[in-house]
């Protein structure tokens, strides 16, 4: 097994076991619900804005390993943030786990979250690993509901 591969299972088993940012924010700016029928994931996410900043951010639900572990990373990776930079952060994971961006190669914002590019070697899991994106970027533009069928 290479190092790399190594080293995406032992975060992905990490943020499943101890999964960070998982709870509700009570009285959360914006929510939505994920659900990836295919693999039985379900997700919500949690918004907490201030002005323009993405104050706080959180998920609930059941999900794989992969699912928890993305979502996981997410909230983390998007604390802080502008609505426009987490714009570009989900635009920038969606090209990576669907082979369309090499995180090895060019400037991107992804920094530990490269860690899903191996995703691209299950391609039934790009969908678990995404879930949790297309959730927040519609709840970041109002949207109540996403799937990933």
């Amino acid at each position: 097994m290479s190092e790399l591969s190594e080293l995406y299972q032992e975060v992905i088993l990490d943020h499943n076991k101890n999964p960070r940012n998982f709870r509700e924010i009570e009285n959360a700016d914006r929510h939505a619900d994920g659900n990836n029928p295919l693999c039985g994931d379900q997700i919500r996410v949690f918004v907490d804005l201030e002005g323009d900043l993405v104050k706080d951010v959180s998920f609930v639900g059941s999900g794989c390993a992969i699912s928890k572990a993305s979502a996981s990373m997410m909230t983390q990776a998007l604390k802080g943030k502008s609505k426009a930079e987490a714009e570009i952060l989900f635009d920038e994971f969606h090209k990576m786990v669907t082979g369309q961006l090499d995180p090895e190669a060019g400037e991107h914002h992804l920094g530990k979250l490269r860690i899903f590019a191996g995703v691209l070697e299950f391609p039934a899991r790009v969908k678990c690993a995404s879930l949790s994106w297309h959730t927040v970027n519609a709840a970041l533009h109002g949207e109540d509901e996403v799937s990933t069928e």
